[in-house]
């Protein structure tokens, strides 16, 4: 981008990427005031689960995959923004089993106060981003706004019976995870300038990589859960960790990796597979029957 454009993008906004979404233990509050939403059998991916999209049967071979993502600038270069955003909303479709088809893009920006050529460039790697995923801009809808967000609307596609959700994991499946953790804390650093440029441009990189190539090898196996690892998880430590080690494991990831939850029979050539085509996996852990819903660290 142009060297007159180079701003502190990351300034404007009290807080950066999934590191700005409403807490769970919050947002529990607020859903349990509503009804339950209407009974569809259509539905095979709903609010039950808290999924990373929702899943909608069209016919026997076709389901419709929807979800969105916006939020604040999580790094200075606004080209980059656009790409880290766009991924993170892509994402969401990959852990579900499925392929990008159409997106919207979501913008808020402050029109009047910052330069416009910001706002093309967010958009322009946004853009960018979306066409490596093989995915269709078709429209979008922007607020004028003091705080500057930008994110994606996705809708993709699934065949019905190769649904990817949250929730199928069983006890003994091996967990792969296909991007480094850390993430929320080296963009926490970016905004008070505490990183080098290599170091800004390693966790770009990472933010900004497409969970494609993973997901495309995830099909040829029998994988029983999946999920993308953003924002933000509860955990039960050892009595002997230290605080520092705990904020690490607890760091707000955006646009981090799949979390894949396969058997023990197939982790190991699964993982070879993902390393052996550039993917940062690594084994992290294992299911098991104690601790329903939560991360023991061991």
């Amino acid at each position: 981008m142009d060297s007159d454009l180079n701003i502190k993008l990351t300034s404007y906004s009290s807080k950066g990427g999934c590191g700005c979404k409403i807490g769970p233990a919050d947002l529990s509050q607020v859903l349990r005031g509503l009804p339950p939403a209407a009974y569809d059998p259509n539905l095979l991916v709903g609010l039950d689960t808290s999924d990373d999209a929702g899943v909608y049967k069209l016919n026997d071979d076709l389901a419709l995959v929807q979800t969105l993502d916006f939020f604040t600038p999580i790094v200075d270069d606004p080209y980059s923004f656009g790409q880290i955003a766009a991924a993170n909303a892509l994402s969401d479709i990959y852990a579900m089993g499925g392929k990008p088809l159409t997106v919207l893009n979501i913008v808020a920006f402050p029109i009047s106060t910052l330069d416009k050529r910001v706002l093309t460039e967010i958009l322009r790697g946004a853009g960018d981003k979306v066409k490596e995923a093989g995915a269709t801009l078709v429209g979008g809808h922007s607020i004028d706004d003091k705080e500057p967000k930008f994110g994606l609307s996705v809708t993709g596609l699934v065949h019905p019976d190769k649904v990817r959700s949250n929730a199928g994991a069983r006890p003994g499946d091996k967990l792969i995870l296909t991007k480094p953790i850390g993430v929320g804390i080296m963009t926490t650093s970016i905004k008070k300038d505490q990183l080098t440029p290599e170091e800004i441009r390693r966790v770009t990189e990472v933010m900004s990589t497409l969970n494609k190539k993973a997901a495309e090898i995830m099909e040829g196996y029998e994988v029983h859960a999946c999920t993308d690892v953003t924002g933000f998880g509860y955990v039960i430590f050892p009595e002997e960790m230290d605080e520092t080690d705990r904020y690490i494991l607890c760091d707000a990831v955006t646009s981090g990796g799949l979390l894949i939850s396969v058997g023990p029979d197939e982790a190991e050539r699964l993982l070879q597979e993902l390393v052996d085509a550039g993917v940062e996996a690594k084994l992290i852990g294992e299911v098991t029957a104690q601790h329903s819903g939560q991360i023991v660290i061991e």
